[in-house]
């Protein structure tokens, strides 16, 4: 009986080494037949048919892919990262601002940049490639425009230092100065500007007082002062007035004329040009 017993003990144990070098051995050949670098895989996009067979970034074994999609659906395999390395895209500088669209009215300027780097293998990707902003010419080939521009048109102060400053005569006495405005309206449109160039739109506030400069370039021909400026209206100069800030025509408004100043003193924030 002891013998019997000593018999089947050394059979079981020999069947569960078996067992195990079989085990071993399948673990053993199973990485060799994975990956995206053996494959020669790296796919753009979801592409079913760019698949392998081996581990997976989670430690699984089995179908596994090595395509561009696989990292956001998490079965790529093992190597995708080191076999396939993300390559972010990459832009040019952007060019200088254009010239306006069109002259003696309100419209945009516009630059761009190109793509010198195409994203690949989930890399970052690529930004936008155009930008506008608002802006308005005084002159034309034919010289300077007669039209006024009416309402009031607006827009950030900084913009002041890249428009084209107009030679302005030696003996000419006209300089520049400084009008105070308290919003009293504007519209919705407003706070929706999200654009870099049309942010500033967003510190427009009822009830707030601004400061909207007069440059010689915004003077209309043959005048000392800036259309829409409520300069013109005489003894009735603290009126309500329209404004629209250039860039975005859903943003206007209505304003009451404090006064004239010789020098702008508001916040950078509630500090505008006329346009």
């Amino acid at each position: 009986m002891t013998v019997w017993w000593s018999s089947s003990s050394s059979s079981s144990s020999s069947s569960s080494v078996s067992l195990l070098c079989l085990g071993l051995s399948l673990f053993l050949v199973a990485p060799c037949q994975s990956g995206c670098r053996e494959a020669g895989l790296c796919c753009t996009g979801r592409d079913p048919s760019c698949t392998s067979k081996g581990w997976r970034s989670d430690r699984s074994y089995g179908s596994c892919y090595c395509d561009q999609a696989c990292v956001s659906t998490l079965d790529c395999c093992h190597d995708y990262e080191t076999a396939c390395p993300a390559v972010s895209c990459v832009v040019s500088e952007w060019t200088q601002w254009s010239g306006c669209a069109e002259p003696c009215k309100a419209t945009v300027r516009r630059r761009s940049r190109s793509i010198l780097q195409e994203p690949l293998n989930a890399g970052k990707p690529c930004p936008h490639l155009e930008e506008h902003a608002g802006c308005a010419e005084y002159w034309t080939h034919k010289g300077h425009c007669h039209n006024a521009l009416v309402p009031a048109l607006i827009i950030t102060g900084g913009y002041g230092n890249a428009r084209k400053k107009r030679d302005i005569p030696v003996s000419s006495d006209i300089i520049g100065y400084c009008v105070q405005f308290q919003l009293t309206s504007l519209t919705k449109g407003c706070q929706q500007s999200a654009g870099p160039h049309t942010q500033w739109m967003q510190y427009l506030r009822e009830g707030h007082r601004v400061c909207v400069e007069c440059q010689p370039p915004a003077l209309a021909a043959g005048q000392t002062h800036c259309a829409g400026d409520g300069e013109e209206n005489g003894e009735d100069r603290r009126q309500s007035l329209q404004w629209q800030a250039v860039g975005n025509p859903q943003c206007r408004g209505v304003w009451r004329r404090v006064g004239r100043l010789e020098a702008c003193s508001c916040p950078t924030a509630r500090s505008f040009l006329f346009i």
